[in-house]
């Protein structure tokens, strides 16, 4: 980190036209990243976004820094091995409900898994939008669309439970609609050291507009939106005036005052709250009666992949010495066809 870099988000930005449809949250994304990506002490040289396939995967032609625009699904491949390669850059991967979670879900999951120092970010519309509104792995069970007339019949995913599932040590939500949320939580996971996963809710005006009103409606977001804070009650409502509480069972609305009878009054922890904790809050989203919890879920410290890899490359050159292509290609093990 070189603390004397002075950047500013001019300088993320480059010079191709930011062509998505106007209204769409994906702006707001790359806004609050632009504002971020100057606080890291990070030489811009030293940044590189890998995408996919989708609108979120456009991302990478509208900062002025190094990407690659990969094939549906395989961006946490790419990343990997970009990142493998050159442990010195800061590595992002810019993916979407569909191109994460539909081909690419299983990628996503051992990047998870092996906890390699790379940052994901995943807008989820609840809709595949580049195809034209097709439903998504997130799009709630019966949602009617051009490929499912009659309803869909699928359960949905939950991107949140699938990564603390998977082991990521950073798992995070926001949404679009709150740009100092949105930023703080980027910022949170661009420099947390190992798999960091965001979540961002992201309407799509075009397909799947008021996907997420409730949380983004001024009347009504109060009601229904809980900012997790670390180490403080799970509070919301109007005037703060509802908290979240365990029954021993589940989690119930009890009043602020502490009061209730039989009821637990927890606090977030999010270094390590365990993963039942963790799973009943991710488990809250778009609840109707409970509220539903952005912020980070979990943020654990856990030697990297990346890590292990160069030291253990390291003690086989010690071992072995330097090695030699030539003599790989040409040993005792080579298969020749006669």
């Amino acid at each position: 980190m070189e603390k004397d870099i002075q950047l500013t988000k001019e300088d993320f930005t480059s010079d191709q036209e930011t062509r998505w449809c106007p209204g769409c949250g994906d702006y707001s994304i790359l806004a609050q990243m632009k504002k971020v990506l100057p606080t890291l002490g990070i030489p811009k040289e030293n940044f590189v976004f890998v995408s996919g396939i989708g609108c979120s995967s456009r991302f990478p032609y509208y900062l002025d820094t190094y990407g690659i625009h990969g094939i549906h699904g395989r961006a946490p491949v790419i990343a990997s091995g970009v990142k493998l390669a050159r442990p010195d850059l800061k590595v992002f991967v810019i993916t979407g409900d569909g191109d994460g979670l539909s081909i690419g879900g299983n990628h996503l999951i051992h990047l998870f898994r092996r906890n390699i120092d790379i940052t994901i970010i995943l807008f989820n519309n609840q809709i595949y939008g580049l195809t034209k509104g097709q439903y998504s792995p997130t799009s709630e069970k019966g949602k009617v669309t051009k490929s499912s007339p009659f309803g869909s019949l699928e359960n949905p995913f939950n991107p949140v439970q699938m990564a603390l599932a998977s082991g990521a040590t950073f798992v995070a939500r926001s949404i679009d609609r709150d740009p100092k949320h949105l930023a703080e939580t980027l910022a949170r996971a661009a420099k947390h050291k190992g798999t960091a996963f965001v979540e961002v809710y992201q309407n799509c005006n075009i397909f799947n507009d008021g996907a997420f009103i409730s949380l983004t409606d001024p009347k009504e977001k109060k009601k229904h939106l809980l900012k997790m804070e670390h180490d403080k009650p799970f509070v919301f409502g109007e005037k703060d005036e509802h908290l979240l509480a365990w029954t021993g069972k589940k989690f119930a609305v009890a009043s602020s005052d502490m009061k209730e009878n039989g009821r637990e009054i927890l606090k977030h922890n999010e270094n390590g709250s365990g993963p039942a904790v963790e799973f009943m809050l991710a488990s809250l989203s778009h609840g109707p009666e409970l509220p539903t919890p952005i912020g980070i879920f979990r943020s654990i410290e856990m030697e990297t992949y990346d890590e292990m890899l160069t030291q253990q490359v390291e003690h086989a050159k010690e071992k072995k010495g330097e090695g030699d292509l030539k003599k790989l290609f040409t040993g005792g093990y080579t298969w020749t066809n006669n």
